[in-house]
């Protein structure tokens, strides 16, 4: 045991030198050679600066919305019918012109790296200055959400997937045994991603039961139902704020910035609102039963966050770390164990609740590990998996499989993942439980068969109420790199600029490099403290 310590001491060690250096070489890499260098931080002059930064976001985010508006846009589902404007006609399924879809791909990365660089520094003013009004702050969260709102959907097809399921449970067919594809011809199914075509889903039954509703709603209409999905999560995110900014309040800390750090993050916008994931729901209900239960209230606390189970199953960790800490530091195991069965007992009685209004038993349960036939290079379980196995068929050992590599690297990842969430689970009192429970999220994620950028949110939305320390940062970098994870156009965009007209590649490189080092505005001064200047001067 004392080896094991010592071990974990000197990993911890290695990680705060290691971590410390990247954290400050990418500041003063960034202080260095961006517009933030001409400044020297003065004295802070109070809110008023925040039309800058809202307008700035603004027109990224519809720059963003001009990329998805083409046609022909790497970035979305090119097919007639799937949404209002922006798709090809009936018959003509074309690539439409190079010179088309080489300005969708620039206008998508430029709104993205200037959404990026506007949330980074309103970030970090936001921890160096306490206090803004929250009011302001809702207005900038409506401003940038409503060009995601108008936009088809982005990056992803599973709101047609989930549009699709939504049609099934309508009309009782068990997603939880079918695919999509049962639906035959209707058209809810065309949109719909072959890889998913097959596959039961693996939600909870609140969202089936949600998603059948809006189906029955819209009058089984395919367009309207997808609108209503949209809609759905966007309602979703505007819980999750108000629900971070109670538990930012119940813990002591600025809800303005809690608010920044949840629902104006682009981790939320581009993939919770852009992309209509159901995860929106799942964080929301997730984060306000923790702040229930910060709150002194843990009866309720347990009931949301196992609604919140009802849509994704991850968020039953939040059950076990209110059942745990329910009792106090310091209690006895009995009295810890009567808490978790009462946790146990009215999860199970939520969950019963909403298994029969969907109607089709707990089927969802055997299906959670469905997405596991995904293989992306962005999970490090699944990318040793496939290093490994590519190595070992390089070295001529071509009888150990692909998928048999996968499950010895996957079910190390899992079993690395619940170590943690474990210890942090035994040590949340000390550490902070709502803070642990953050951290034990993102390592599920991060060390689970698949990483999606917007599995991230599940973690990233406790810590931004939460985060302690070296946290801060992490947060930032996960959330804004989280939205490249697997988006497409970059080897598109390199080709097409060797086939374009000179004139279209000197604005294309002058959009691109203009939003990354443009001055955004003397606000961003007060995004770095006094004496990181004086160092740099």
């Amino acid at each position: 045991m004392r080896r094991l310590q010592s071990l974990a001491r000197t990993i911890r060690q290695r990680y705060e030198q290691v971590a410390a250096r990247f954290e400050s070489g990418v500041q003063l890499l960034e202080h260095r050679y961006t517009p933030l260098g001409r400044f020297t931080p003065g004295p802070f002059e109070g809110w008023s600066f925040l039309w800058q930064p809202a307008l700035l976001g603004f027109v990224a985010m519809i720059l963003i919305l001009a990329s998805g508006s083409f046609t022909n846009s790497p970035f979305k589902l090119n097919m007639t019918g799937t949404w209002f404007f922006g798709e090809p006609l009936s018959g003509n399924v074309g690539l439409g012109s190079e010179t088309k879809l080489l300005l969708s791909i620039v206008f998508m990365l430029a709104g993205l790296l200037l959404l990026m660089r506007v949330w980074l520094r309103l970030a970090e003013v936001m921890k160096l200055h306490p206090g803004a009004k929250l009011k302001s702050l809702y207005w900038i969260l409506v401003l940038w959400a409503t060009p995601m709102i108008i936009a088809p959907p982005l990056f992803s097809r599973d709101v047609f997937s989930y549009a699709a399921q939504g049609e099934m449970t309508s009309h009782h067919l068990s997603p939880y045994i079918l695919g999509p594809f049962s639906l035959g011809s209707s058209p809810f199914v065309n949109p719909v991603d072959a890889l998913w075509g097959n596959t039961p889903a693996p939600y909870g039954p609140l969202f089936l039961f949600l998603d059948g509703s809006i189906a029955k709603l819209t009058g089984h209409n395919q367009l309207a139902t997808v609108v209503g999905l949209r809609l759905l999560e966007v309602g979703a995110v505007a819980l999750l704020g108000f629900g971070v900014t109670m538990l930012a309040r119940g813990l002591g800390r600025d809800p303005g910035e809690a608010l920044v750090l949840s629902a104006l993050n682009p981790l939320v916008l581009l993939t919770l609102v852009a992309g209509a994931h159901n995860d929106a729901l799942m964080a929301a209900l997730l984060v306000l039963g923790i702040a229930l239960a910060v709150r002194r209230r843990p009866g309720w606390g347990i009931i949301l966050c196992a609604c919140a189970a009802s849509v994704k199953a991850p968020a039953a960790l939040g059950i076990a770390f209110i059942a745990w800490t329910w009792a106090g530091p310091g209690a006895t195991w009995r009295r810890r164990l009567r808490q978790i069965s009462i946790a146990s007992g009215v999860t199970a009685v939520v969950l019963s609740i909403w298994t029969l209004l969907a109607g089709f038993g707990f089927g969802w349960v055997r299906n959670l590990l469905t997405n596991g036939t995904v293989r992306s290079w962005a999970a490090p379980a699944t990318a040793v998996g496939l290093a490994v196995s590519y190595t070992l068929r390089a070295l001529g050992a071509t009888a150990i499989s692909v998928g048999g590599t996968l499950s010895v690297t996957r079910l190390l990842g899992a079993l690395v993942a619940l170590s943690f969430a474990g210890w942090l689970l035994v040590h949340a009192s000390r550490r902070g439980w709502v803070r642990s429970l953050g951290l034990a999220l993102v390592l599920i994620v991060e060390l689970g068969p698949v990483v999606q950028p917007w599995y991230l949110a599940w973690g990233l939305m406790l810590l931004a109420a939460s985060y302690q320390g070296r946290e801060h940062f992490w947060l930032l970098l996960l959330s804004i790199t989280g939205p490249f994870i697997g988006i497409p156009g970059g080897s598109t965009l390199l080709a097409g600029l060797l086939h374009s007209n000179p004139l279209l590649i000197v604005l294309a490189f002058a959009l691109l490099g203009g939003v990354l080092v443009a001055p955004m505005g003397r606000w961003t001064q007060w995004s770095w403290p006094e004496q990181v200047a004086e160092l740099s001067v």
